[in-house]
């Protein structure tokens, strides 16, 4: 048997406190780097304070300004000023407001090769383009990971993903993360890290990397991660952090669970239409679509080089008449180079809007499109609405097609325009300004500093420990892929409430059912009913504590999306699944349930779960939980599980 080894079992291994690497198994991993954006933030720092922890744990914790920053009231600065000030007093990094996109950010002054970083983002996978073991969880597992208490996975399984040859001309390294959702859909990733090798990975600079690691999230996916090789070394080297590079790479002959290879010289233009990342097609497919928005950058598809071809397409050219336009640069750091490169005077000359480097229209947060009106975005999610608009119609592409498209007013394929440009190389400052990112300060006048919080900075509500009977009402039954954007509020909207639990909870469902909020307050509480990939995309908790403050102590889905699922679990709610997926067609809104045994069925290890109706119909139910996660219910959350294991003197990672 080969003792060759993959480079996700290598970091892995340097980090494992207990369990063993087989995919399935619960490990417990020790952590590195925290990264935490100001759309999880406040509810990711009450809750470590909750922890009586006076400061960080980790080498590493990052707080992003990114997501609050369109301050049409007081409570996004208040907001700002309770994250600068808690980040002073315990220990953490704080970027501030337009200093960048965190993923970007992190990617530029943070990541290192061989590291491990848990990001209060779904998003936070972009380090992986260095070689970061990177993934996404809700606020209250990076709050106890800042804690020290360390990190509990599901072991993944490796899929080794195999790049040959180049890209042609005019396709990206967008297309790759797209050819990948074609062939995995939004869910075909779940349980799996993608680590890719070959003779194509050399031909991908770090930010290309770092695309297709931003979006692997997408799939479902745990992580993604690049070997650290020439490259990455050339990167770090360029942001002055030279000293942070370490080779890193697969052993040759190294096994995986599974494995994919993806020819790049057969990719073409790709495009994801309404309104699924995972509803791919060639751009050719839909070429000619009539087009009213163009939107690039910001979360993914924000670097130099990105903005740098759509500002050689449309050098000497002007926005067509019926499109808006708007570019997002990543980081202030890119917003400098295109600057003094020239690729800010293009797009600004083309009719191009510049907008600062901050989440913005990613997230609905400005920019919303005409309702059923095509836009064409080069960012990472099109879930129904997340634009801001019912109804839009949004598609995700490349830069290059973006470009194309926004010269021609219609979806179209950049390879009709002829020889592709070349790209300067991009010209940074000889040295690199970390003077935005206020670094904490030393322990003894930390301890001076007080926290400021405005009246929006509400306590999050805590679980209580599991009842040995659960009764009540479903109160909603939704379709496939609701994502959390679904469950709490995004766009502009959330600005001024992801800090209010409350607040957030009056949205939940406002786009399947705006009357739930007041129908499960009514019913005090009950069950909620859900489809397949239940709780796809954001890491946002909210969508975990907006049912816990309605009463909401289960959900019963087909199957969920991975950071959904540990939310639930870590807020003390009891994640259910159909024994059989067709007794979900059986559910109906007002269905009265009833589950007995349901504390002495967890606490055995049990799982099987019936819910029994008025009717007298009965419908099995399975809870598939690891030992730790049955002791985190049992206890009403994870809060509860680590004060009864403080009390008992257990300070073992959680």
């Amino acid at each position: 048997m080969t003792g060759a080894k993959n480079l996700t079992r290598k970091i892995l291994e340097t980090h494992l406190a207990s369990g063993n690497l087989t995919p399935g198994e619960e490990i417990d991993l020790s952590v590195d780097q925290i990264l935490v954006e100001d759309a999880t933030g406040s509810m990711t720092a009450l809750q470590f304070e909750a922890l009586g922890m006076e400061r960080v744990q980790v080498p590493l914790a990052v707080m992003y300004v990114d997501h609050n920053v369109l301050q049409i009231d007081d409570k996004n600065m208040d907001e700002h000023r309770y994250l600068r000030t808690f980040s002073a007093r315990h220990g953490v990094f704080y970027s501030r407001p337009g200093n960048g996109i965190s993923h970007y950010v992190h990617l530029e002054r943070f990541a290192k090769p061989g590291e491990l970083l848990v990001g209060a983002d779904s998003h936070s996978t972009m380090s992986g383009a260095v070689g970061t073991f990177a993934f996404g969880a809700g606020g209250l597992d990076v709050a106890v990971a800042m804690a020290g208490y360390g990190f509990t996975l599901e072991c993944p399984k490796v899929v080794g993903v195999e790049l040959r040859g180049r890209l042609p001309d005019w396709v990206q390294s967008k297309d790759i993360i797209l050819e990948l959702l074609r062939r995995y859909g939004v869910r075909g990733g779940l349980g799996r890290v993608f680590e890719f090798t070959g003779e194509g990975v050399t031909s991908l600079s770090v930010t290309e990397r770092g695309t297709i690691c931003n979006m692997i999230t997408e799939m479902g996916a745990t992580a993604a991660v690049f070997p650290s090789d020439e490259r990455v070394r050339e990167w770090l080297a360029a942001q002055e952090r030279e000293d942070d590079y370490e080779p890193l790479r697969a052993d040759e002959d190294a096994p995986y669970d599974e494995e994919e290879v993806v020819e790049l010289s057969e990719l073409e233009p790709l495009i994801a239409k309404p309104s699924s990342p995972g509803n791919v097609v060639p751009v050719r497919e839909v070429a000619g679509t009539k087009t009213v928005q163009v939107c690039v950058g910001s979360s993914v598809n924000s670097s130099y080089e990105d903005l740098a071809i759509v500002g050689s397409v449309l050098r000497e050219s002007i926005v067509h008449p019926a499109i808006e336009m708007t570019v997002t640069p990543g980081s202030r750091q890119i917003l400098d180079t295109i600057a003094r490169s020239g690729v800010y005077g293009d797009l600004v000359s083309s009719g191009a809007r510049m907008l600062e480097p901050v989440c913005g229209p990613c997230i609905g947060v400005g920019q919303a499109p005409s309702r059923g009106a095509p836009s064409v975005r080069t960012f990472n999610r099109n879930f129904p609405g997340r634009s801001g608009t019912q109804g839009d119609e949004v598609y995700l592409c490349s830069p290059a097609t973006a470009a194309a498209t926004a010269l021609n007013g219609e979806i179209s394929d950049p390879r009709e325009l002829g020889e592709p440009p070349v790209l300067e190389p991009a010209r940074t400052n000889p040295a690199m300004d970390d003077r935005q990112i206020l670094a904490p300060l030393p322990p003894e006048e930390a301890r001076e500093i007080e926290i400021v919080r405005g009246p929006n900075i509400v306590p999050p509500p805590e679980g209580e420990p599991l009842p040995e009977t659960l009764e009540g009402r479903v109160v909603i039954v939704v379709e496939d892929d609701v994502s959390t954007g679904d469950m709490a509020p995004d766009g502009a909207l959330g600005m001024s409430l992801w800090s209010n639990i409350p607040e957030c909870a009056k949205h939940m469902f406002r786009r399947q059912d705006p009357g739930f909020h007041d129908r499960a307050l009514e019913w005090g509480g009950g069950f909620v009913v859900g489809g397949h990939n239940y709780g796809q995309g954001s890491s946002r908790e909210h969508a975990a504590l907006s049912p816990l403050h309605l009463g909401i102590r289960a959900v019963a889905a087909k199957s969920f999306a991975r950071i959904h699922r540990l939310n639930l679990i870590a807020q003390g709610i009891l994640p259910l699944v159909f024994a059989d997926e067709e007794d979900y067609e059986r559910v109906r809104q007002g269905d009265t349930w009833h589950m007995a045994d349901v504390r002495e069925t967890i606490a055995a290890g049990g799982e099987d779960l019936v819910a029994g109706s008025e009717a007298g119909e009965e419908i099995p139910l399975k809870v598939r939980l690891f030992p730790r996660e049955r002791e985190i219910l049992l206890a009403g959350g994870k809060r509860g599980y680590l004060r009864d294991g403080r009390n008992a003197g257990d300070s073992r990672p959680s």
